[in-house]
């Protein structure tokens, strides 16, 4: 897999987010440490989380319960 990372980013929330457009896996570490990959997602809606101001919004808004998950 080629995970492309996302550009540092400040959030009260998300520590790191990374996308794999291959197998369209989002990848988002949170600070109290969990890593969940989100399957599926297309690569516009990774690009448009990778822009959006609020990172951690945009994956409450846009990501979770639209999207199936796995703790990594």
């Amino acid at each position: 897999m080629s995970w492309n990372q996302f550009p540092s980013f400040t959030s009260s929330n998300l520590a790191s987010a990374r996308y794999e457009e291959t197998q369209a896996i989002l990848e988002v570490t949170f600070h109290n440490g969990g890593t969940y990959q989100y399957f599926d997602v297309p690569s516009h809606i990774a690009e448009a989380m990778k822009n959006a101001d609020s990172k951690g919004a945009f994956l409450a808004a846009n990501i979770k319960g639209h999207y199936r998950y796995s703790k990594a």
